[in-house]
């Protein structure tokens, strides 16, 4: 067998495998010689069938079936003396000008780039510190509170900032609707930016049963590009005004949460403690993405075009579903490829280099700290032992906690070759960046 490798560009090869017609003629007598005990020929018994009538009816045949016999059987061998690692399954080509004795192939595919992990040395990595205030714990207890508000309808007053209306309304944009019909009973709330910038600053103000029409432009980033930087026109009418009304915190409220005690010193120790476990996640996890910039910073690979496709349809397909469920028109959604690349890349890019590391160093999942991942997600339920149980049933649930542990200790590997500085981020600003 001879073997040729092409580098056609930096990550695709053309790898082309040659075999003596030797090698085909003893492959081929071996096909033979098993048809000779299955072909019926007229004017012959089973298995009675001269060598040189099977030859001559079936050598065409034959000799397609041995030429994929013997792609399957040499292109790992191929691949293996060569020391090359494709990506993806190889597209397999017989020339038309191959020699008329004997049998060639080429195979063309993409490789896995070659990463240098030595660029990793001493990575600068900023750690973000932060650490709960008295005023942190308040402003939580605040929003606890407003989680259990309940909506009062409003009557004898215009509606103002936070005020949740109910509307009827409709839009056109050059005499066309944007809607197929009046669009009823919506409800939104005043200042928590559900709608398109400027829509709810005009219902600010409006008496129940009021009717305003107004223009407005649509974002230039918009998700629709037809309306996108498009000026339009709304008309909208008030049907119920409600106004938020939070409850005192006495000891009904702090029992609502679980606490019997139902004494302000407890609820606010129990409202610290679960402050502290997302706190301590949300360093973690900024800490751990500022490693990954540290990466992609040293380290820009080449990528597979197979591997960058097949990701740009992992990110899309949920985007898919969801307008498919919603039965919306996939083009007006603009859900096109060139929006999710750079993310697929970053995702590939990461994935690589993180499994190079793994390997290189030997790095080995350790089972007591995903024990301690599956209880540490377990904490904040209200029956912690059901939720580890329900980890451990399924295996698809546990190896994606696997997953993860892995990532975590391949960062703890890393960080401690790194150069780290430590910079202190106020509570509220750590959590809100989380949640974005």
């Amino acid at each position: 067998m001879q073997i040729s490798v092409e580098k056609t560009s930096e990550l695709s090869r053309k790898m082309t495998v040659s075999l003596p017609e030797a090698v085909v003629q003893e492959k081929m007598a071996e096909r033979f010689k098993s048809l000779a005990q299955k072909v019926k020929v007229d004017g012959f018994r089973p298995g009675k069938v001269p060598h040189n009538v099977i030859k001559k009816m079936y050598s065409a045949q034959v000799r397609q079936e041995v030429a994929g016999d013997l792609i399957e059987s040499t292109y790992f061998k191929a691949i293996q003396e060569q020391n090359l690692n494709p990506v993806s399954q190889p597209f397999i080509n017989t020339p038309d000008d191959a020699p008329s004795e004997g049998f060639e192939y080429t195979a063309v595919f993409e490789v896995y780039p070659e990463i240098p992990l030595a660029q990793l040395a001493q990575l600068d990595v900023i750690k973000p510190i932060s650490h709960i205030e008295e005023t942190d714990i308040d402003e939580m207890i605040e929003k606890l509170r407003h989680q259990k508000a309940q909506w009062i309808e409003i009557n004898d007053r215009p509606s103002q900032e936070k005020d949740q209306l109910t509307i009827n309304f409709t839009g056109t944009l050059n005499e066309e609707k944007l809607t197929d019909d009046l669009v009823e009973n919506y409800a939104v709330v005043i200042g928590n930016n559900q709608m398109i910038p400027g829509f709810e600053d005009n219902l600010i103000g409006l008496d129940l049963n009021a009717t305003k029409t107004f223009d407005l432009s649509f974002p230039e980033d918009y998700g629709n590009e037809k309306l996108a930087g498009q000026t339009a026109q709304f008309e909208v009418t008030v049907t119920k005004i409600e106004a938020s009304i939070a409850p005192e915190i006495d000891e009904d409220f702090i029992k609502s949460y679980g606490l019997e005690e139902g004494s302000i010193a407890a609820f606010r120790e129990d409202v610290k403690a679960n402050m502290e476990r997302e706190l301590t996640s949300a360093l973690r996890n900024k800490l751990k993405d500022a490693v990954m910039a540290a990466i992609n910073q040293r380290i820009q690979l080449t990528l597979p075009n197979a591997l960058v496709d097949e990701e740009v349809e992992n990110l899309m397909k949920p985007y898919i579903d969801m307008a498919k469920k919603q039965k919306s028109n996939l083009d007006d959604l603009d859900i096109t490829r060139h929006l999710f690349i750079e993310k697929a890349k970053e995702r590939i890019s990461l994935g690589l280099i993180l499994s190079e590391i793994i390997h290189k160093n030997e790095i080995v999942l350790n089972e007591d700290k995903v024990k301690e991942k599956v209880e540490d997600l377990a904490k904040s339920y209200e029956d912690p032992q059901q939720v580890i149980d329900w980890y451990y049933a399924d295996k698809k649930r546990l190896n994606d906690i696997h997953q993860v542990v892995l990532e975590e200790q391949t960062v703890d590997f890393l960080l401690a070759q790194s150069i780290i500085t430590e910079q202190h981020v106020e509570f509220k600003d750590v959590m809100n960046k989380q949640r974005h």
